[in-house]
């Protein structure tokens, strides 16, 4: 599968742009473990053009983690056009366009998937920003506005038609936000018309590698994209290559969880400084499913995610391995291991 001159192999699994959670540290580790690309939080347009540091800082990336992309997301043409000008001064791989992110801070505003109820804006963005940039431009949206509203099948012609490189779909209307389960029989139907000839990614519920299986053998995608389930856990990427690729390879023990979510803390701590480095730690370890199941794990997983010092931490967490993780401990349901991760943060 190609998007512009990138060739990215056959069933490449693409990490999925999150706020607080697709820095570099948590990318290069998602590339390690197989990710065929990813992409870093998504940029405000109107923050980029005013300046704002902390949005500006979103823009660093690493050769070592190519091919990535980055995601913009606005209101106006203008500003989408003149972020997408700065972004491609940072030299990503892709500049995605953000029409479908459903939170209220953003679609309430009319971005994101608050373009779903405007299309000619959302079509005239697409045009402006792929003739502004030498960049390949790829969009993600969702199925529509609400289940009344399903308009996908159609948006994807138009968007195509604007000059974009790939269409990312995400399983779900606006209106479901993360709630139920992700739809990917129209995303099927938009790979299977014989008018689209741009890679269609699905997005929505890939949370184990024989839902990824199933996604490239029932719905014939190009390639698809993982969210959520990467929430303390970069390692679902190797899970899902070994079994798309057939590799044999063995699944990584519990040991070797705890190692990568230790060395993601020192990542973290390292990058910024201890306190937030720990802040930032916590989301994944308040969502790992290695320690999801685990019977009278509250007062370990409070003490886990109050601790305020590194050393703490690490303290807690090889006392977690000795104590919950060992051979000899109680052994834990994988259907309970993979449960869904919380939906509180933004994705898109």
């Amino acid at each position: 599968m190609k998007i512009g001159e990138i060739d990215f192999g056959r069933r490449p699994v693409f990490l999925a742009p999150m706020e607080d959670v697709t820095d570099i540290g948590f990318r290069l580790m998602c590339k390690r473990f197989g990710a065929s690309m990813v992409y870093t939080e998504f940029v405000s347009a109107e923050a980029l053009v005013r300046d704002v540091a902390s949005t500006v800082r979103k823009l660093q990336i690493s050769d070592v983690e190519r091919p990535v992309g980055i995601q913009i997301y606005g209101r106006t043409v203008e500003a989408m056009v003149d972020a997408a000008r700065i972004v491609e001064q940072a030299g990503p791989d892709v500049i995605d366009l953000n029409f479908g992110c459903p939170v209220k801070k953003v679609a309430g505003k009319g971005a994101g998937a608050g373009m779903l109820q405007n299309i000619p804006l959302m079509l005239e963005i697409t045009r402006e920003v792929v003739k502004a940039v030498n960049v390949p431009v790829t969009v993600k949206t969702r199925l529509g506005w609400n289940h009344e509203q399903l308009i996908i099948t159609e948006l994807a012609e138009q968007l195509q038609d604007c000059g974009i490189k790939a269409l990312t779909i995400h399983g779900r209307t606006r209106s479901q936000m993360y709630t139920g389960e992700a739809d990917w029989t129209l995303i099927g139907e938009v790979k299977r018309n014989p008018r689209i000839h741009i890679p269609i990614i699905g997005n929505g519920d890939i949370t184990s590698a024989e839902k990824a299986f199933d996604a490239f053998n029932s719905f014939g995608v190009d390639a698809i994209m993982v969210g959520r389930a990467t929430f303390g856990c970069p390692w679902i990427f190797k899970d899902i290559r070994d079994v798309l690729d057939e590799t044999g390879a063995k699944p990584l023990t519990s040991d070797e969880k705890l190692d990568i979510l230790e060395e993601l803390l020192r990542i973290n701590v390292e990058r910024i400084d201890e306190q937030r480095g720990i802040l930032h730690t916590r989301r994944h370890l308040a969502a790992t499913p290695l320690f999801k199941g685990i019977p009278n794990f509250r007062p370990t997983r409070i003490a886990m995610l109050r601790a305020t010092t590194m050393e703490e931490l690490l303290g807690i967490m090889e006392h977690i391995r000795e104590t919950y993780l060992s051979p000899s401990s109680p052994s834990l349901s994988e259907d309970v291991r993979n449960a869904a991760p919380p939906s509180d943060i933004l994705i898109e």
